[in-house]
């Protein structure tokens, strides 16, 4: 196994690789990557047995082929600190040892044989669905905000994608929740029927997010009984899918809400930042006194303090005080695309609704505090 590639090429595909392996993993092979030279590329492949990443390059130069697995850490961190565009030399010396030569760099790298590299069966009998990368990615990002930590309803721990339909119109809708908030967003697709919904793993939704926001090619999504493939120009990531229903989430979505608040939306992330100062945990709530024209935040802390702050505001009804958790204010208010924030309420302890003026096809539900 002998060939060269330029740096940059080799970096971004290892940069991508890093979201997916285990540090810390009881299997060693698992640390590594799996490098294959056959028929003039370069296949690169990661895994953790939940999640594969595989991806292509053809821009190199082979003198001979062959198949190594080496620290996917390690090469990473040398390539960062090589110089941007430079030619690599790689050669197999023997079975546990990959050279990487430089015009003025050499190193030696320990390989563990392919043997004990995990393989896969790639096959999705589903048919393909094409999606609009920067929709995906925005639905991916508006969602992943309420996935669940929770351990114990491991259901709650990914996005949860399926098709919806409204105004003759079908959309592939993410929903999550960790039972506080509740997150959804939607996107139109055409000539899709017989998705399968499913639930998406956390791991997967921050990779595949990493792989979006490089790429631009077309995106294409195929399922199979308990797998998710996307394949993005050469790159292929397939995830297994979490095993487990995801609640009935419509009966916890508000829909006689009638009192309306509308706030800038910069300037009520920025005055909960300012009155959060005093908390030294940052998991206090914010308590938000409304009034017809302006609302008033204020944070109170035992050990640190108050922070109190008032700014202009619409609301549709008499005064209301109500109390959240700030960073999940904060953490929604940060995906809203309007410059205003609609927040729908009914009292201080019945669950809010916002909306998004600039994308109506997201939504998203925050329950109260009792402060």
């Amino acid at each position: 196994m002998h060939f060269s590639v330029k740096r940059d090429i080799l970096l971004q595909s290892l940069t991508l690789v890093q979201g997916v392996v285990e540090k810390k993993n009881t299997l060693p092979i698992l640390s590594n990557v799996l490098l294959q030279l056959k028929n003039n590329q370069l296949s690169i492949v990661a895994t953790d047995l939940d999640i594969i990443f595989n991806d292509i390059i053809d821009d190199i130069k082979i003198v001979s082929e062959g198949s190594t697995t080496t620290s996917a850490t390690i090469l990473y961190d040398i390539l960062r600190k090589i110089p941007s565009n430079t030619e690599l030399n790689f050669e197999l010396k023997s079975t546990n040892k990959l050279s990487l030569k430089t015009d003025s760099s050499d190193f030696n790298l320990l390989c563990l044989p392919i043997d004990n590299f995990p393989t896969f069966a790639d096959e999705f009998e589903g048919s393909e669905i094409l999606l609009n990368n920067n929709k995906f990615l925005k639905l991916l990002n508006k969602t992943k905000i309420a996935i669940s930590n929770d351990d114990t309803r491991h259901y709650l721990n990914g996005i949860f994608l399926h098709l919806t339909a409204a105004h003759d119109r079908k959309f592939l809708t993410g929903v999550s929740t960790d039972s506080h908030r509740l997150s959804s967003s939607s996107i139109e697709v055409e000539n899709v029927d017989n998705f399968s919904p499913l639930i998406l793993p956390r791991k997967t939704v921050f990779q595949l997010c990493s792989l979006l926001s490089e790429k631009t090619e077309k995106l294409n999504m195929q399922t199979s009984e308990n797998k998710i493939k996307f394949s993005i120009g050469n790159i292929k990531l397939i995830s297994k899918v979490i095993d487990g229903k995801f609640p009935d989430y419509k009966k916890v979505v508000p829909t006689n809400n009638d009192k309306s608040l509308s706030v800038s939306s910069k300037d009520f992330v920025n005055s909960i930042e300012r009155v959060m100062s005093v908390s030294l945990d940052r998991k206090e709530g914010v308590k938000l006194a409304i009034k017809k024209d302006n609302i008033q935040l204020s944070v109170n802390s035992t050990n640190s303090g108050d922070g109190n702050e008032i700014i202009k505001a619409n609301f549709n009804s008499e005064s209301l005080n109500i109390s959240f958790n700030s960073k999940y204010l904060i953490d929604i208010a940060s995906e809203v695309e309007d410059k205003n924030l609609k927040i729908n309420l009914k009292d201080s302890i019945s669950p809010a609704l916002i909306e998004d003026a600039s994308d109506k096809n997201s939504y998203y539900v925050i329950m109260p505090m009792k402060i």
